[in-house]
């Protein structure tokens, strides 16, 4: 059984890296908490298991640094069709079969839960076969009530457990009461667009205001 948590979002470019990173402060106190990105896409541009790293302060040895690694910013089945390349989960399942057992998961998806991986399957499949709890980040903008509760619906009809929603953007009660109430899942933070994202802005940020009633430790630990 593996212990830690999925990060997916609603949709791309909602947050989940840094979120991810969130969760590594957090919770590193721990001991043997690990990052990782299994598919990354647009790596031409963007390195979100160096993102994570640098903003969490990690060592290279809290990181796995392993996966797809695709050149173009699409959805992985298309970037992995342009590079001549299938994604296939059992590979990426096994990539973790062989680490050590009592090691503890953070695990960022690409994309939402319905992102294609391959001609056949989904992200949400990725998730089903790591047997993880997942953790939604969501925008707090317009819109979000629907998004968020669509990709809830997606994971609870494939028998998964949420672990909670954590919010981007400006604070906007009505949305976070509404995701609450008919998503029957707990909002574990609210986190803002910070003005400048360094380490130090969002350890305070983690530390101070994420996650306040430890709710994801018993998933973690």
């Amino acid at each position: 059984m593996r212990h830690g948590i999925f990060v997916t979002g609603t949709d791309t470019g909602v947050g989940k890296t840094v979120v991810s990173a969130a969760v590594m402060i957090r919770y590193r106190p721990l001991g043997s908490l690990r990052y990782w990105k299994p598919i990354q896409t647009g790596v031409e541009k963007d390195n979100d298991t160096f993102e994570v790293r640098h903003l969490a302060e990690l060592r290279e040895m809290e990181t796995l640094d392993a996966g797809v690694r695709l050149p173009r910013p699409v959805s992985p089945h298309l970037a992995a069709r342009w590079a001549g390349e299938t994604i296939r989960i059992q590979a990426l399942t096994e990539l973790l079969d062989l680490r050590d057992p009592t090691e503890r998961w953070i695990v960022e998806g690409a994309g939402g839960v319905l992102v294609p991986v391959n001609d056949t399957e989904l992200m949400i499949d990725l998730i089903c076969a790591l047997e993880l709890p997942v953790l939604v980040v969501a925008r707090s903008s317009l819109g979000t009530i629907n998004h968020t509760l669509t990709t809830l619906e997606a994971l609870r009809s494939r028998g998964l457990s949420v672990a909670g929603i954590v919010m981007v953007g400006d604070r906007n009660h009505e949305n976070r009461c509404a995701i609450e109430r008919y998503g029957g899942v707990r909002v574990l933070g609210e986190m803002p667009r910070f003005d400048q994202l360094t380490a130090e802005t969002l350890v305070r940020w983690a530390t101070n205001d994420f996650d306040p009633d430890e709710t994801l430790l018993e998933w973690i630990q």
